[in-house]
């Protein structure tokens, strides 16, 4: 499956953290990265912004998806995360699930999981949803 592009340059920081979409429908978008030393703090833990990063990545470009034939244009207005377990190694996945699709502003919840299905960080991500 090809990863969603909100404009030519590719995913930007996505990109750089190695992003990875694995399923994009309307009410669901999974993707993961990989665990490397790119992505870890000092302590060896992923740091807390990849995990914001990855939320607000697939968020927006789920919501792009959506809106941008009608001419609009999706971007992060609020990210919520809260960290519940570290992830060191493996896979850092993601699940978003859209909760309002609105004019305006979009909302989605996101797990962030570990390889082993264990819940590392919840995410309430919040996207505007403007003209272009």
């Amino acid at each position: 499956m090809s990863k969603p592009r909100a404009h030519t340059g590719g995913d930007g920081l996505g990109d750089l953290i190695g992003l990875e979409y694995l399923d994009t429908s309307p009410e669901e978008v999974r993707a993961r990265i990989a665990v490397t030393d790119d992505v870890r703090q000092p302590a060896g833990l992923v740091h807390g912004g990849v995990y914001a990063a990855i939320a607000e990545s697939i968020c927006s470009a789920a919501t792009w998806l959506a809106v941008h034939e009608d001419g609009m244009a999706a971007m992060g207005q609020s990210n919520n995360a809260t960290f519940l377990r570290p992830i060191t190694e493996g896979h850092v996945n993601a699940v978003a699930r859209p909760r309002h699709r609105g004019r305006t502003t979009w909302v989605w919840d996101v797990e962030i999981t570990d390889d082993r299905d264990r819940i590392a960080a919840l995410i309430r991500m919040t996207v505007a949803v403007r003209p272009v």
